[in-house]
C-alpha cells in the first residue's frame, strides 16, 4: 500500500503533530490486504482506506460463548440469506425505512439519503445479509456487507425495525453473521470501529482482535484502557500505562510492524 498522512490538529507546546493515515492499494493488492493492515474503506468505491481502531473475529477459532448462545437461542426464528447487491431489491420503501432507522439510531444527519445511495451503488457494498422471520416471513432486518472470499467479511451497517419488542434484533443479526461466516469457512469478520463504551457490545465474541495502530491485539483490557483513557501531552506509545500492555519496547515493536518506508 501507498500511504498519505493528512494533518490533524497539532499541539505545538507538547510536540504533538498528529496525522490521519490514508492507504491506497498498489497493483496486485486487494481490499483484503488493506483490512489485514488495520485499514477500513474510506470511500464507497474503495479508492482510499483509513487506518483505524477496528475489531475483527478470527472465525476459524471462534466458538460461541454463553452470551453468544443466549443470543442465538433468542434468534432461532431468524432466517438469514446472503444476497449479492445486484440481486437485492433496494426499493424506495426499504430505503425510507432504513433512513428513518438511521435518523433514530445513528443520529440526525449521520446517514442522509445521498450517502446511503452512494454506499448502495459503490463497491463497498457487495452483498447483503437479509433476515426474515421463519414463521411469518416478515422482514426482520438487513446487514450491508463487503465480502472478499475467503479472507474478509466486513459487517458495515445494519438496519432493522426499532421497537421495544425487537431491541435484541441488532445483536442477534451480528451474532448470526459471525455464526454464518464461521460455518462457511471465512477467515475474519470485521465489525467496524471501537472508540467508545457503547461500541463494546461488539466485543462479545471470543477470540476478538482489535488493531491498536501497529498490530492486532487480543487483550480486552488493553482495548478498554484505550477507550477509557485519553493521553495528556503525550502519544500513547509515550505513556507507561499503554506500554505496560505491550510485549516489547517500541523499538522492537517496530521490527514486527507491517509498515515501512521505501
Amino acid at each position: 500500500m501507498k500511504l498519505l498522512f493528512s494533518e490533524a490538529a497539532p499541539d505545538y507546546a507538547h510536540y504533538l503533530y498528529p496525522y490521519v493515515v490514508w492507504g491506497f492499494l498498489e497493483p496486485g493488492e486487494t481490499p483484503a490486504d488493506a483490512f489485514a493492515a488495520g485499514f477500513l474503506p474510506g470511500t464507497p468505491q474503495l479508492e482510499r482506506f483509513y487506518l483505524v481502531r477496528q475489531l475483527r473475529v478470527p472465525l476459524a477459532e471462534w466458538k460461541p460463548n454463553s452470551e453468544n448462545r443466549r443470543v442465538l437461542r433468542k434468534a432461532e426464528s431468524l432466517r438469514c440469506e446472503l444476497i449479492p447487491r445486484a440481486e437485492f431489491d433496494y426499493s424506495p420503501a426499504r430505503r425510507e425505512a432504513w433512513l428513518a432507522f438511521a435518523e433514530t439510531k445513528f443520529g440526525a444527519g449521520v446517514m442522509p439519503g445521498e450517502r446511503l445511495d452512494r454506499l448502495m451503488n459503490g463497491r463497498v457494498i457487495s452483498h447483503l445479509l437479509h433476515f426474515t422471520d421463519a414463521a411469518t416471513g416478515a422482514e426482520a432486518g438487513t446487514a450491508l456487507l463487503f465480502l472478499e472470499a475467503p479472507r474478509v467479511a466486513f459487517y458495515y451497517y445494519a438496519f432493522y425495525h426499532l421497537t421495544p419488542e425487537t431491541k435484541h434484533v441488532g445483536m442477534a443479526m451480528m451474532t448470526r453473521a459471525v455464526e454464518h461466516f464461521a460455518q462457511t469457512g471465512w477467515a475474519h469478520l470485521h465489525l467496524g470501529t471501537c472508540y467508545s463504551e457503547r461500541a463494546l457490545y461488539k466485543a462479545q465474541f471470543e477470540p476478538l482482535e482489535f488493531f491498536n495502530g501497529f498490530r492486532w491485539s487480543r487483550n480486552l483490557d488493553e482495548l478498554k484502557h484505550l477507550i477509557r483513557t485519553t493521553p495528556v501531552d503525550k502519544h500513547r506509545l509515550e505513556t507507561a500505562e499503554f506500554l505496560a500492555f505491550q510485549p516489547e519496547p517500541p523499538v522492537e515493536l517496530a521490527q514486527a510492524s507491517c509498515f515501512r518506508s521505501a
